[in-house]
Formats: structure tokens, sequence, C-alpha cells
């Protein structure tokens, strides 16, 4: 696509020399993503199951979780809470989500977050050859390769944090 975005998730991909592709993901007239993506994604020939979803939770400590996780998979809350080392934990609520991350909901990415931000992957979010995330931007997701998300996510914990 022609169309060029800019946010701290394109800079740090410009950043890594991590070549990506911008899709345009049309808004609804409330400015919501469209329900259909897999729809959209599947008429130009990406695989729906690719997107990368950006999952966050709040620890009983007050800490905030991002559970980078690809496919239709449920978070297996006791995974993450073992991980954490965490009894409590929730999905984080609505006005929460841009208070912790500073993008909105839809367009948050599992990449060029805040330090108070922890970051965990599922295994799923690398296992395309390409993938698709948020890119910071409402309306609009980046398409890049898996091994170039892995390479930025290097320091991110990597597990099964997923049930099917």
């Amino acid at each position: 696509m022609s169309q060029t975005i800019s946010s701290p998730v394109t800079e740090l991909l410009a950043s890594n020399a991590i070549h990506y592709d911008v899709i345009e993901i049309p808004l609804s007239e409330d400015k919501k993503p469209i329900r259909n993506l897999e729809e959209l994604l599947s008429g130009q020939g990406r695989d729906p199951n690719s997107v990368v979803r950006s999952l966050l939770f709040k620890t009983g400590s007050d800490k905030f979780v991002l559970l980078a996780v690809a496919g239709g998979g449920r978070a297996d809350w006791a995974a993450l809470r073992k991980q954490l080392g965490e009894k409590k934990l929730r999905m984080a609520e609505f006005d929460e989500v841009s208070e912790a991350t500073g993008y909105v909901v839809g367009a948050v990415p599992p990449i060029a977050l805040p330090e108070t931000v922890t970051v965990l992957a599922d295994n799923s979010a690398f296992q395309f050859d390409q993938v698709i995330i948020g890119s910071g931007v409402l309306g609009y997701a980046l398409a890049l390769s898996a091994n170039n998300l892995q390479k930025v996510m290097s320091d991110v914990p990597v597990g099964e944090f997923v049930k099917l």
C-alpha cells in the first residue's frame, strides 16, 4: 500500500530497518474498526488468523501486562498468573487500555509500549510467515514478517499462554 502513517510503532520498525505494509481498516460510523476484519483480510489474500491481538491485563499488584497472541485462542489465565507470579489477574477496562499503553483500543501494538507495561508473547504470535499487528493509529494495521516481529520482541518472554 502507498499509505504512510507515523507512530512509535512505525518509528521502531524503521529504526530496525524492518519492512512493513500498511493495511487500511475502514472505520464504522461510530469510529470503531469494522467487525468483519477477517473478510477484509481474506479479500486481500491475507490469513485472518495471522492477526496478533494485544490483550491487556491488570494484575492484583496494579501492574499492566500485554499478551501478544495470534489466532482465535483464549488466554490461559493459570499460565499467565504462574508466569507473572500473581494470584489475581483481570482484563484491563476500556479506559485503562489507553492510559496504560498510550494507544486506543483497536490500534494497540505488541511493540513500542511504555516500559511500565510487561509484554508476554504466546508462541502463536510467531507461527505465521507474515503477521498483522496494531499500528498505533486507529484505522490502520501493519503487516510484517513474523521473524522481524520476533526480532523486535527478542527480550519478551515467549510461551504457551493460550488455550485453543
